[in-house]
């Protein structure tokens, strides 16, 4: 079993340069909690949220879209094993949404019963005729078996910086990265060649989570599972927010208390870097343009980007 101590000696050494100041709105007690206690603190969230009885459109909405997102979350967990996959995480709110997803369905994963060592070769072949996934057939079929291991496993993700980051985004990358234990490697690149030099870094990597959405750009054609274009890394994209509206992800958020980066209480709704992003026009309080309204006061989807240039 990988130890507490050595799960987060190797997160430091992947956060590599990202901001390390203790996280706004988190205690020293929350950032020091298990990977175990995280995850099922989580999932009893997720859980109660799920068994709620709403009147509220929005949320009964949500109710729908989370059950959608665990389902293909399942489905990559079973098709890969944690330790094939990988999450992009830059602290933004879709990736923090479908970041408490995740970690929400890892206690069930870590329960599962033990794949049988004797139908790995059958298993590759069936899922290789079964699926247009272009790295499955490279996968071995049986994913850990010990719960215990699964359940001390820390996420693997990649954290691409954007030209000229926030402070602020940076700072809250590096807490939330302690918070829920993630094993971050960050790269100041281009996203091609960061993946390229990610691959390298992490060659057992098949498949990657985005919490991209259909209202992003270039986001109105994407399933759940979509293979890289032609030229680019050979990775499975997973994309288990893809039909969430901007509403919804905002709605999850604070009806299940998740903590965000402090930009979007200042009216940034999409957070690039310092000089393509500025608070949304669309909640600007008055006409000087000093005062915004939070980014959750927004409604609609197509005005989420009013920000970006």
């Amino acid at each position: 079993m990988t130890t507490n101590s050595a799960c987060q000696r190797r997160q430091d050494a992947r956060i590599k340069g990202a901001a390390k100041t203790e996280p706004q709105n988190v205690s020293r007690t929350e950032v020091t909690r298990t990977l175990p206690n995280i995850c099922f603190e989580l999932k009893a969230k997720v859980d109660a949220f799920l068994r709620e009885q709403t009147d509220d459109r929005v949320l009964a909405d949500v109710q729908r879209q989370v059950r959608t997102s665990i389902d293909v979350i399942q489905e990559a967990l079973g098709r890969y094993g944690l330790e094939h996959l990988s999450l992009s995480y830059n602290g933004g709110k879709d990736c923090l949404v479908l970041l408490v997803l995740i970690l929400a369905c890892l206690p069930d994963w870590a329960s599962r019963p033990p794949p049988r060592s004797t139908a790995v070769d059958d298993d590759v072949a069936t899922k290789t005729a079964d699926t247009d996934d272009p790295t499955v057939a490279s996968i071995p079929a049986s994913a850990p078996s010990d719960p215990a291991t699964t359940a001390d496993q820390p996420l693997q993700a990649i954290y691409i910086v954007a030209s000229h980051p926030f402070t602020e985004v940076e700072e809250f990358v590096a807490k939330s990265t302690s918070v829920y234990h993630l094993d971050l490697t960050r790269y100041t690149l281009p996203m091609r060649p960061a993946l390229e030099a990610y691959l390298k870094d992490r060659p057992a990597v098949k498949a990657i989570f985005l919490g991209t959405r259909r209202t992003d750009p270039h986001g109105e054609n994407l399933t759940h599972f979509d293979p890289t274009d032609e030229g680019w890394p050979r990775l499975m994209r997973v994309h288990p927010v893809i039909d969430w509206h901007y509403v919804e992800i905002w709605a999850f958020i604070r009806h299940l208390q998740i903590p965000f980066c402090e930009l979007y209480n200042r009216g940034f709704t999409s957070l690039g870097g310092v000089k393509d992003t500025r608070p949304n026009p669309a909640l600007a309080i008055g006409g000087n343009g000093s005062k915004f309204r939070p980014a959750y006061e927004l409604r609609a989807d197509d005005e989420e980007r009013l920000g970006r240039d």
